[in-house]
């Protein structure tokens, strides 16, 4: 196998596992073992062993199973998300230029009038990113960015639970934003993903 040959199967061997993990098929607490995934996905070792080292990285996977967060994972989660997320909602309703809030806006309504679960979850994630590179702070994103897996797998979850005014939550910290109201825009954000954290509490732990 050549160099392109090896990359390319790991990256194959990460995707696969990968979604597996997001799309429920692997539970929270799956043993997984080299021999079982390479059988199953059609690679040798070497590249699921990469693959799962990846995927410990972004926390997926822990002691060779799928991550299953106990409810100080989830609140640790939620308390990072909330002190980025609070202050790039307070720092959007300072700078965000009106292209980006038309995007906002398109976001939660899209995920309104759409009834398919990966959409809505698809709208959630770009509100929530359209919102925390206004932070203009690379270290927040590069921490928000290598969240963002365990952040997919509480979204999945909240969205297909259907947590009651999630979508209006998004409007009114939108429209906080479009009026230039950067602490009634952070507090909004703040008591939403504190909804999140509670509902999110109920349902997986």
């Amino acid at each position: 196998m050549n160099k392109n040959e090896k990359k390319t199967s790991q990256l194959y061997a990460y995707k696969q596992i990968r979604d597996k993990i997001l799309n429920g098929e692997y539970e929270g607490g799956t043993k997984l073992t080299e021999m079982t995934l390479a059988e199953s996905i059609g690679v040798s070792r070497t590249p699921i062993r990469e693959a799962i080292r990846r995927l410990e990285q972004e926390g997926l996977i822990k002691n060779k199973k799928v991550f299953k967060p106990t409810e100080t994972d989830i609140r640790h989660l939620f308390e990072m998300r909330i002190l980025i997320e609070s202050f790039s909602a307070k720092k959007a309703a300072r700078y965000m230029i009106d292209d980006h809030i038309e995007q906002l806006r398109a976001c939660v309504h899209y995920a309104k009038t759409n009834k398919d679960i990966e959409e809505i979850i698809y709208y959630n994630k770009q509100f929530h990113d359209l919102i925390v590179r206004e932070s203009r702070n690379p270290i927040m994103i590069k921490n928000f960015e290598h969240m963002q897996a365990i952040i997919y797998l509480f979204s999945r979850a909240v969205v297909s639970h259907k947590r009651p005014f999630l979508v209006e939550e998004h409007g009114d910290i939108c429209e906080a934003i479009a009026n230039h109201k950067p602490e009634q825009a952070s507090d909004l954000m703040k008591s939403h993903l504190e909804a999140d954290l509670e509902f999110a509490l109920n349902i997986v732990t």
